[in-house]
């Protein structure tokens, strides 16, 4: 029912956006959704308040009724409850009232400083461009009406997970809308997933110095609550440079609320760190493929380099670095990267990666299929690491996945979930932590092998694969070579006295055409 009603909602709200570019209409729609999300779970908050201050039974409980209006706009009751205090003005009932008002985005834009200036933790959070806004005249109205529908009920953790799944949903439409330019800040939800299957972040602090629009962290604390964990197991850490999309990661992880650190501000995560003295347990990341304006002068002898300096005209080795140094001596990364990453000898990359393969800190390595990304066709892998290996030191685990892959549109291909079940189930018999009582980790020709780091340098410490796992196994149809030769001739026969056929009439009809 909720994924009718999620596009449903989308196939209205892309009615309402006329002729606004996608990239710009996203800042509004999921902007109005997050002031739906503060608006709603304070309501409920203020429900709660109001059935308990009038029941005698409770610790709130008010001798005199005519006490309760005052005390329901008191902040402490709301703030110790973890939910954002929301001016008079700002509420959602207010705005709806005004939605067909001539001057509704300037209500809007007045709505959210208020917000932000009662509440810290979203200072420079909420975008305020609605007044601005080129949309048609009762069209911003219209996208209030609709998002007015969202939420459902005075039960915070129902309205919280409703608001976050439609917001998440959003992300991805947007992303797909925009194309390449969408794709720059969201991962596709398959990828995370697999991301997280495998390092299996259930507590500690998880880490994503390139976060985009957070969905590394929010698919963490889905895997966390279905293991029988609690939102709280983590403490998320995160840096983003674009400043609309640090905008989007922070109400993102609002919206389910989950305690986080951006940092102070957008900013470069290799020249202007928000985390210089984080070591997390847990590190997932899909920074931006092969980019070359990533180097300045400041990084030259940075601590971070401990395999080697990146070359300044690729990113990708600084990052895996970079992400390293962030890395306590317990944890695990896992890092979204371009093929070419696995098997380049350019400009200081073998060097760099032979240095980390040696150093035993790299663990898993999985190729992907193609067509994963709304923005792009390079390529990608999934690189897995670990500072100190407590399984499986010497050694490093290929996964070929190449041909997993499903195609859900005409470009676009997922991961199934048994797909990124079987992979996950797949490393942790590998390491020695079955997910079920008597699995055995065995090599599966085609799909996985765990190789020595002897090998891997007999093979220039190249990383593909592909390289390592070898052919799949063909399954023996019991048939004898020569009746299954008997029948392969005969259909050779048919298909090429069907192909003379052919050729005779294409050349009948040249002559009736006057080409002989």
């Amino acid at each position: 029912m909720l994924d009718d009603i999620k596009k449903t909602l989308w196939a209205a709200a892309d009615k309402l956006r006329a002729n606004m570019d996608a990239a710009e209409y996203k800042h509004i729609v999921l902007g109005l959704i997050f002031v739906k999300y503060v608006s709603d779970t304070f309501a409920a908050r203020r429900a709660e308040l109001e059935r308990r201050f009038a029941d005698p039974a409770d610790d709130y409980h008010l001798d005199d009724p005519a006490l309760i209006p005052e005390e329901l706009e008191d902040r402490d009751y709301y703030t110790e409850a973890n939910v954002f205090w929301v001016p008079g003005s700002a509420r959602w009932e207010a705005l709806r009232a005004a939605a067909r008002q001539p001057d509704i985005g300037r209500r809007i834009d007045d709505a959210l400083a208020a917000i932000e200036a009662e509440n810290p933790k979203l200072k420079g959070i909420l975008d305020k461009r609605y007044a601005s806004a080129q949309l048609p005249d009762g069209k911003l109205g219209g996208l209030v009406d609709l998002v007015a529908t969202i939420g459902f009920g005075d039960n915070r953790d129902q309205a919280r997970d409703i608001l976050g799944q439609v917001y998440e949903y959003f992300l991805g439409q947007f992303a797909s809308a925009e194309g390449k330019k969408g794709g720059q800040f969201y991962t596709p939800v398959s990828i995370v997933k697999t991301l997280v299957a495998v390092l299996d972040p259930h507590h500690g602090k998880v880490y994503d110095p390139c976060c985009g629009s957070s969905g590394m962290f929010v698919q963490s604390q889905k895997f966390i609550e279905a293991h029988g964990g609690r939102r709280g197991d983590v403490s998320i850490y995160g840096q983003e440079s674009n400043p609309t999309t640090w905008r989007l990661a922070a109400m993102n992880l609002a919206i389910r609320g989950m305690d986080y650190n951006l940092g102070r501000e957008p900013a470069d995560s290799f020249t202007r760190d928000q985390h210089p003295d984080l070591r997390a347990d847990f590190v997932l990341a899909n920074p931006p493929f092969n980019i070359s304006d990533w180097w300045h002068g400041s990084l030259e002898g940075d601590p971070r380099w401990v395999y080697g300096t990146p070359p300044q005209g690729n990113a990708n080795y600084a990052w895996l670095q970079h992400i390293l140094y962030h890395l306590r001596n317990s944890g695990r990364a896992g890092i979204v990267l371009a093929n070419g990453s696995m098997s380049s000898s350019q400009n200081s990359e073998g060097d760099i990666r032979r240095a980390m393969v040696d150093a035993d800190v790299v663990e898993v390595m999985i190729a992907l299929p193609g067509q994963l990304f709304f923005n792009t066709q390079i390529p990608a892998c999934l690189w897995f690491l670990a500072r100190q290996k407590i399984s499986r030191p010497g050694e490093v685990l290929f996964i070929d996945a190449r041909k997993q892959g499903s195609m859900i549109s005409r470009v676009q291909a997922e991961l199934a979930d048994e797909v990124i079940e079987r992979i996950g189930a797949t490393v942790a018999a590998w390491r020695g932590q079955p997910q079920k009582e008597g699995e055995i980790y065995a090599d599966v020709p085609g799909f996985c092998r765990s190789v020595t780091l002897a090998e891997i340098a007999q093979h220039g410490h190249v990383l593909t694969p592909g390289r390592y796992v070898g052919a799949e196994e063909v399954a023996d149809d019991d048939e004898a070579f020569a009746d299954k030769m008997q029948k392969l001739t005969e259909k050779l026969g048919e298909q090429m006295a069907k192909g003379a056929e052919l050729d005779a009439l294409i050349r009948q009809k040249l002559a009736s055409l006057g080409y002989e």
